[in-house]
């Protein structure tokens, strides 16, 4: 197919035909005048359909500069679902108590300063496509201070300047153009042009199989640190001080050369496709995993998470797979723990909707190295909270946090020794709308240079056993660990 790109014309999937290119500029038109009424900058934003069997994700790390942050974000297993950034037209940041709700008040103002397809012409559209923000939340609201976390602020959402959004045979690309009064059409247009003649259809690199240099791995502090960590968390449960506590551990992997993250995301969209599989990408480092929790997702009126709590090892065996199951659905241990995370996130969606339902039976949700106790939450809002918002009332589910979570949240740094940046935080986007959807970052690391940092934590209830906690965090860094190591 032939389309308009740049002054002249050009055979490329994600270009402009003339009649989308005058779309184009009269959105660069309003924008410019409305910058020049205020002094402050205003966007202009296009959506255009793509071809959907284009793996968006390749398009993104093949494509992206140096200086880009760059966002993916798939579910394959949901009939292809994802959604990708590249670039930068605006980042929003927050810290402290109050980051969701200043995040998602600031996405609203950016918002209104935004000329952007009308959603409604598009009924066929994949949630995510048109202007959307991408990005997340630290688990802390100070988090991320260490030097390793550092371009990632305890709140970041990027407006990208290409974004792409896909669920089965809908594809969409929308890009979005930061306008300022000094500007003219002509300098954005070029700016637009230099963009989009840099994308194209890429493959993700392959994982070497036999480095020449094995990487090293080696815990930030011995097994015993975590037991030790464990036992004194039991003993605080035993005396009534709280109900659960979340402990992780970090695990460091050493390699030879600076790490691709590429790569390792395309092995985990293969190897878990039920999962959320993530990238968060800036010009200095990656935050890359496949978690199997929704934290929360918005559409309209309607709201929806999981309470995910209890893991238990999976077997190649069928008949033990199913055992283990089994044994992890009747285990007193894991549906208590299950309960407090469900019994939490009702109590918190109940003062802002009209009803919030729970399945009556926790199911079993199945991954690649580990199985899980699931229930799924549903609610009809009573008023229009931001997905922003909502992320913020939830987060953190004792899933990731404790029970009560006044006394847990300074218990875990204290007990746990380590800065757990984005791990456990919540990552995922949000649209004009103010609809969206973010998942708990679990399952992931952090890649710096050579170094890959690996986050895996365990819910502490009354009766854990420390030695039975190392063991289920070895499983679950499993999901990444052989990847990387």
């Amino acid at each position: 197919m032939t389309l308009e790109f740049g002054a002249g014309r050009a055979e490329s999937p994600f270009g402009l035909d003339a009649k989308q290119r005058g779309r184009l500029e009269r959105r660069l038109e309003a924008a410019i005048d409305l910058a020049r009424r205020d002094s402050t900058p205003a966007y202009a934003s296009i959506t255009t359909p793509v071809a959907a069997d284009v793996d968006l994700s390749a398009v993104v790390v093949a494509c992206r500069r140096a200086t880009d942050h760059w966002f993916c974000f798939e579910q394959p297993d949901r009939d292809g679902y994802a959604v990708c950034g590249l670039g930068s037209a605006a980042v929003v940041e927050a810290e402290g108590p109050e980051r969701f709700r200043t995040a998602a008040r600031a996405c609203r103002e950016l918002g209104r300063r935004t000329a952007a397809d009308d959603a409604a012409h598009d009924h066929r559209r994949p949630s995510g496509s048109g202007p959307v923000f991408v990005g997340g939340f630290a688990f802390a609201s100070d988090g991320g201070g260490a030097p390793e976390w550092a371009s990632l602020s305890p709140a970041q959402l990027t407006l990208p300047e290409v974004s792409f959004a896909r669920r089965g045979t809908e594809a969409r690309m929308t890009l979005t153009l930061a306008v300022t009064a000094g500007d003219t059409v002509t300098d954005v247009l070029e700016r637009a042009d230099a963009r989009l003649r840099e994308l194209r259809p890429a493959a993700m690199p392959m994982l070497d199989p036999d480095p020449a240099i094995r990487p090293r791995v080696a815990g930030a502090a011995p097994p015993a640190h975590y037991e030790e960590a464990v036992r004194r968390a039991v003993e605080r449960i035993r005396t009534g001080d709280l109900e659960k506590v979340v402990l992780a551990r970090e695990v460091r992997v050493h390699a030879p050369a600076p790490i691709d993250p590429a790569p390792i995301l395309d092995a985990l969209r293969g190897a878990f496709p039920a999962c959320y599989c993530y990238c968060v990408g800036t010009p200095y480092l990656a935050v890359v995993g496949a978690s199997p929790e929704l934290l929360v997702r918005r559409d309209g009126e309607r709201a929806q998470t999981v309470a995910l709590a209890g893991t238990t090892r999976r077997s190649a065996d069928p008949a033990v797979d199913d055992h283990l199951g089994e044994q992890l659905l009747r285990s007193d241990k894991d549906r208590a723990e299950q309960q407090i995370v469900t019994a939490r996130i009702e109590r918190t969606l109940s003062p802002v909707s009209l009803w919030v339902t729970a399945a009556d039976e926790p199911t079993l949700v199945k991954v690649q190295n580990v199985q899980h106790l699931a229930t799924p939450i549903r609610a009809q809002l009573s008023q229009p909270l931001p997905t922003i918002e909502l992320a913020g009332l939830l987060h953190p589910t004792p899933a990731v946090g404790g029970e009560p979570d006044a006394v847990a949240r300074p218990l875990i740094p204290a007990l746990e020794g380590l800065d757990r940046g984005w791990y456990a935080g919540a990552i995922g986007w949000t649209d004009l709308a103010e609809d969206g959807e973010l998942c708990v970052a679990l399952r992931c690391a952090l890649l710096r240079d050579d170094v890959a940092r690996l986050y895996a934590g365990c819910g502490i209830v009354s009766d854990s056993v420390p030695a039975e906690e190392l063991g289920e965090t070895e499983v679950k860094l499993q999901a990444l660990l052989p990847l990387l190591s």
